[in-house]
């Protein structure tokens, strides 16, 4: 086991005890993360940070039934994708959802897209056009390829099936591409 993964673990024994600072720890640690997660799909900064408190909170309080199975941090932010499609799904329904063009940047952090030889602006230039997709497209891409969900879990977290599933996303790849595309021809 690695010294992260060591510690990790020794946090969350503590927070199980509701020692607070390993509670602050743990929140220090993957906040940001979390947030970044929220905000890519429901696309709102007071929202995504609510949701964000509401999803530590949530496994707090739920962290007897965390079986590291996974790492901590992939069970958090099932947790935070669960809750983010559930607000955002509200939201759509009570026709408070406001869609608007503003861009959101990626924070230099984020794991999967630091280690990748695009240049940042690229990096950036592909998020901004997955926004202008149609939401669910985007938020299938976010989910497969940011957050990097597979298709199983995709499903049961949009609840479609996985054929629909593997469609929206070969379709949203598709749409993406051809947006790209453009971008570069003109």
């Amino acid at each position: 086991m690695n010294t992260t993964n060591h510690t990790i673990d020794l946090l969350l024994e503590q927070c199980k005890c509701g020692n607070q600072q390993a509670q602050l720890a743990v929140y220090n640690r993957y906040y940001k993360a979390m947030y970044n997660t929220s905000l890519r799909i429901v696309k709102d900064n007071a929202e995504a940070e609510d949701i964000m408190q509401e999803s530590f909170l949530s496994a707090f309080t739920k962290l007897d039934s965390y079986n590291a199975e996974s790492s901590f941090g992939s069970w958090l932010k099932r947790i935070v994708v669960n809750n983010s499609i559930s607000s955002y799904n509200k939201h759509k329904r009570l026709k408070e959802d406001d869609l608007d063009d503003t861009l959101y940047k990626l924070e230099d952090d984020y794991e999967g897209l630091a280690d990748c030889d695009t240049s940042a602006y690229e990096i950036q230039r592909v998020l901004q056009t997955m926004n202008e997709l149609k939401d669910s497209y985007r938020v299938a891409l976010t989910l497969n390829l940011i957050e990097g969900f597979d298709y199983e879990e995709m499903s049961e977290i949009l609840n479609i099936s996985y054929a629909n599933c593997r469609t929206t996303v070969s379709r949203a790849k598709e749409s993406l591409r051809k947006k790209l595309s453009n971008l570069i021809k003109n």
